[in-house]
């Protein structure tokens, strides 16, 4: 069955919610679908981010999720791939692929220079997709995280 990729509104949430979850959840996280649901509404709330959801029929099937950010040495604008899943029935069926193209052609309309994603040394998977996607891996940059005490 072939699949659709669109811009997600905050009429989506409700199918968005489960997806989210087992993102988090795929990446060690506890269940807690009240919370996905609360960050996502934040999210359209605010418009801090840009969804797309992927379906097969009616179902909902994967969704990436965009932040903007700027490069200042580019003097441009920069998008954030921070979230992409696809459920695990839909996947290596091209769903992955299409959330990425949709991404892409989205942060060129608004004119960003770059899209950047980071994902798990271990997600051979996901690593083996974005290279076949076009996407190179930083050779000039570590990356480092500086947890909060929130």
């Amino acid at each position: 069955m072939t699949h659709t990729i669109r811009q997600a509104t905050v009429d989506d949430v409700e199918q968005l919610v489960p997806l989210f979850d087992a993102y988090r959840q795929f990446y060690g996280r506890t269940s807690d679908v009240a919370a996905a649901r609360t960050f996502l509404l934040a999210r359209f709330a605010s418009r801090e981010s840009t969804l797309f959801i992927a379906h097969q029929g009616e179902m909902a099937i994967g969704f990436a999720q965009l932040y903007p950010s700027f490069s200042s040495v580019s003097l441009a604008r920069i998008f954030i791939l921070n979230d992409l899943f696809v459920q695990e029935q839909a996947r290596r069926t091209g769903v992955a692929s299409s959330l990425l193209s949709a991404a892409a052609t989205f942060a060129v309309s608004l004119g960003a220079v770059r899209l950047s994603l980071s994902t798990a040394l271990t997600n051979d998977a996901a690593q083996a997709l974005y290279r076949s996607a076009g996407w190179n891996r930083d050779e000039q940059f570590s990356v480092y995280h500086l947890a909060l005490a929130v």
